[in-house]
């Protein structure tokens, strides 16, 4: 086989890194900023729904979210971003990554603004509401997990490629902490402009009225963020690799590519025949691609599908382990809003020393360490903590021994984000041809909102104490949190064993890895 690659697409690789670059990654990353908040901001607000709308004067616990409802509000993002990965995966490979990101955006911003809005003021009226506008939110990002790990790729030269689209997803974490800062930040301010008792003291007055603007205004902040971006979002050219392999333009991704690199870059003559070769234009359900990427695409949806049922499971709930080591003190011994401000510092701590670094740790070490390496140790050091956490369980719910339960449960998270959270979304932006680049990434990311969907509604009932009378409200009984812990260290461990099938893409470029360069003599 001989090996050609286009001069434009040769000089995208060997390019040093310049200021477009980072421009790319700050448009790409500010939208996966607005994922993540989106996505987790919801679970810094379920306990206060659950206080507004499904209040009790004659119980001793403050309302809570029926069962139904709760999986509802924690998943209906989730299946809607799985249905987006797919339709807009594709999409982007029928109509170009630049047209589809600037429709993502505008759902984003739309319905993040839409679900802090709701039609009355009774429970059903809001959760309703709530629930739709997440779902065609969760669409909306889910398009943009694609699209922004495609473009970020076809951007970038091969030295460098793994740390520029790990720094697109690190905007995950960052995210995540701005979820918990804008809540605390909420929260104190209506805290002390409006003083209430502790739910023991006074039931009703616990809950003041106006903690009804808290989680609106924690759920619209979103759309701020991915509005700020539209306008650059929309200026960027598209990817040369795009126009060139894709749509077979070559004199035009030429010319972006000029523009971009500041360097004058020429046509070559048989540019066309390379890109127009026919045994080069398999289609994603015929016997070549399964021969060439059949394993790979395995690997990248299997690993992605276990490591977000653990991933998911333990950031949606991480409010319900902090209750149960005690970490967050009883309900009945706060009131509504002081809730939501114990509830975010929690989550932000754990985001704050383990989430984000270890997403920058990831952007440090991938091109040097490589994806395999990350994503095998990280996944082994995922199943270590886990089990640490579950066996001896009883000994870490006791009162001396939470902050070295929270100290194992952190060391969980920086080992997911300086492992395969990041590396299952980074290696489907490499391996695949440009044509179909964008669809397997949405085939692969929308296996893993599966895996998110399981370990979402799964834990909701797992992790219910076996005891009947210590489930909450309207939950049958579950296998409680400990077992459902050492679960999640058995699905981190298959994770390992299946990371064997995903390919190195370490110092490659994509066409050598995707065999778009392979003409036969």
């Amino acid at each position: 086989m001989a090996e050609q690659q286009l001069g434009v697409l040769k000089a995208l690789d060997v390019a040093k890194t310049q200021l477009y670059h980072f421009t790319a990654i700050v448009i790409a990353g500010m939208g996966f900023f607005t994922d993540a908040y989106d996505l987790f901001c919801v679970s810094l607000v379920t306990k206060l729904l659950g206080r507004l709308y499904y209040f009790n004067p004659l119980s001793e616990k403050p309302g809570s979210l029926p069962p139904h409802v709760a999986a509802a509000v924690n998943g209906v993002a989730l299946c809607g971003t799985l249905a987006g990965q797919l339709f807009f995966g594709w999409l982007g490979d029928k109509l170009g990554r630049k047209k589809v990101y600037g429709i993502t955006l505008i759902m984003m911003i739309v319905c993040s603004v839409a679900s802090g809005l709701s039609f009355g003021n009774k429970a059903k009226g809001v959760m309703t509401t709530l629930c739709f506008f997440r779902f065609w939110l969760g669409f909306g990002i889910g398009g943009d997990y694609p699209l922004s790990a495609t473009i970020m790729s076809e951007y970038a030269n091969k030295k460098t490629r793994g740390a520029f689209i790990a720094a697109v997803f690190a905007m995950q974490g960052v995210g995540i902490l701005a979820g918990g800062f804008v809540a605390l930040a909420v929260s104190s301010i209506f805290d002390k402009k409006f003083p209430a008792p502790t739910y023991a003291v006074d039931r009703v007055l616990s809950t003041p009225p106006q903690a009804d603007y808290i989680w609106r205004i924690i759920v619209m902040f979103g759309a701020l963020p991915a509005a700020l971006t539209y306008y650059w979002r929309m200026k960027m050219p598209e990817t040369a690799r795009y126009t060139a392999l894709v749509a077979k333009n070559i004199k035009q991704a030429t010319q972006d590519m000029s523009k971009v690199l500041q360097v004058e870059l020429e046509m070559e003559e048989r540019a066309e025949d390379i890109v127009k070769d026919p045994r080069l234009n398999y289609g994603l359900f015929s016997k070549e691609f399964a021969k060439r990427h059949g394993l790979p695409l395995l690997g990248c949806t299997s690993t992605w599908f276990l490591l977000d049922i653990a991933f998911y499971s333990q950031n949606l709930f991480q409010k319900d382990i902090f209750s149960a080591i005690g970490w967050i003190p009883k309900a009945a011994t706060m009131n509504a809003i002081h809730e939501v401000f114990m509830i975010a510092r929690a989550q932000t701590l754990i985001a704050l020393c383990s989430t984000v670094p270890g997403y920058w740790f990831t952007v440090a070490f991938i091109d040097i360490m490589g994806r395999f390496a990350i994503q095998l140790m990280g996944f082994f050091m995922m199943t270590v903590f886990m089990f640490a956490i579950a066996f001896p369980y009883d000994h870490w719910i006791k009162p001396d021994n939470r902050i070295g339960f929270v100290v194992m449960y952190s060391l969980t998270f920086f080992f997911a984000n300086f492992g395969p959270n990041a590396t299952t979304f980074i290696v489907p932006a490499e391996i695949f041809p440009a044509r179909l680049r964008s669809t397997c990434h949405g085939i692969s990311a929308a296996t893993g909102k599966a895996g998110a969907i399981v370990g979402a509604f799964g834990f909701l009932y797992a992790a219910q104490p076996q005891d009947k009378t210590k489930t909450d409200a309207g939950y049958p009984p579950g296998i409680g949190v400990k077992n459902s812990l050492i679960m999640l260290g058995v699905i981190n461990f298959v994770g390992m064993l299946f990371t064997f099938l995903v390919p190195e893409p370490k110092g490659k470029s994509l066409e050598e890895l995707s065999g778009e360069t392979e003409v036969e003599k």
